[in-house]
This record gives C-alpha cells, sequence and structure tokens, in this order.
C-alpha cells in the first residue's frame, strides 16, 4: 500500500466503545483494521476507560478510547470505512439505538469541519455532553477546539466531570496492552 500525500492529510478524531465480549480486544481489532485501511494513518490511541452507559442504563458498562488518525478520505467515505470494520466485527450490529454493541466507531472531528448531512453531523452532536468522549480526548489533545462552541475538549470535559452518571474510569495498565503501529 502506498502512503498518503501528507500534504492531503486531514486530522480526524474518532470515539470507540464497547460493550459485548471481549471488550478490550475488539477495541484493539477495531484499531488494528483501522491502521490497516488505505488512506488512513493512526497518529494516536487514548488510554482505555471503563465507562458508565449512557441513555439506556440497563446494559453493560463499556470500554471507550479516542482515536486520531490522519485520512485522505472525506468525512462520508471515512464514515463508510468505519462502518464497514463496524459491520466486519459484529455482522449483527446493535439491537437498538443506544442498546449493547460489539463495536462502535464515531467521528467526533473531522479537522474543523462543520456538517450537517442525513447520515453524518461533524461534529459529533452529542459529544460535548458525554465524558467517555472526552476524557479519552483529553489524553490526546486537551486543547483541542470545538469549531460551533469554540470551547476546548479539557473545557468540555470540565463543565460535565462531575455528572455522577458519567463514570470514565482509566483502566490499568496491566488491564490494556500497549497498542503501536
Amino acid at each position: 500500500m502506498n502512503s498518503p500525500d501528507p500534504l492531503s492529510l486531514t486530522p480526524a478524531f474518532l470515539s470507540i466503545g464497547s460493550n459485548v465480549g471481549n471488550k478490550i480486544a475488539n477495541l484493539d481489532l477495531a484499531i488494528r483494521r483501522l491502521g490497516a485501511a488505505e488512506g488512513i494513518l493512526v497518529q494516536a490511541v487514548s488510554k482505555f476507560y471503563k465507562t458508565a452507559p449512557q441513555n439506556y442504563t440497563d446494559q453493560d458498562w463499556f470500554v471507550n478510547a479516542a482515536i486520531k488518525i490522519n485520512t485522505v478520505h472525506s468525512p462520508q467515505k471515512l464514515l463508510g470505512v468505519l462502518q464497514a470494520i463496524e459491520k466486519e466485527q459484529d455482522l449483527d450490529g446493535k439491537p437498538f439505538r443506544f442498546g449493547p454493541r460489539k463495536i462502535d466507531l464515531d467521528i467526533i472531528f473531522y479537522g474543523q469541519k462543520v456538517m450537517r448531512t442525513p447520515t453524518l453531523v461533524v461534529p459529533h452532536p452529542r459529544m460535548h455532553e458525554r465524558a467517555f468522549v472526552l476524557k479519552p480526548l483529553c489524553d490526546i489533545d486537551k486543547n483541542l477546539v470545538h469549531p460551533v462552541n469554540g470551547l476546548t475538549v479539557g473545557e468540555l470535559f470540565e463543565q460535565i466531570k462531575t455528572d455522577e452518571g458519567q463514570a470514565v474510569i482509566a483502566l490499568a495498565k496491566e488491564e490494556t496492552r500497549e497498542i503501536f503501529y
């Protein structure tokens, strides 16, 4: 595979999560698949966090992380790559919105792009309300600025971190393995 032209790359930040099966292995596999995808370079992976389920709470806790990539793909094409990785790992998918899932990959930021289509909203429309998205993003770059509200992800996390229903607990190193690309 040829390396993408560095001048044509756009940084993007993704959220990844799992709460079915071997959650850490599910994340590891998805990150490896992402790193092997044409036109995508994985730049950074946050710590892994055990996180309380949101919206639909009658399910197992998640393991979540954030990923920084550089990509040649448009936001829509990147979404297609993420959906293909999800489908490859979990043929049945999640049973309902906010329900349990083996793997979930979301685009949080795509450069400083702001867009709304029937299939994709960037930046992610609920990211500023979710500690399980913001804390891992802070690991990668707490000074990353939200292109709509102008606040950094660190500032957004500070606004919600005391919410009792949003537990975000870093997993110990021995619970995870080091990931190198």
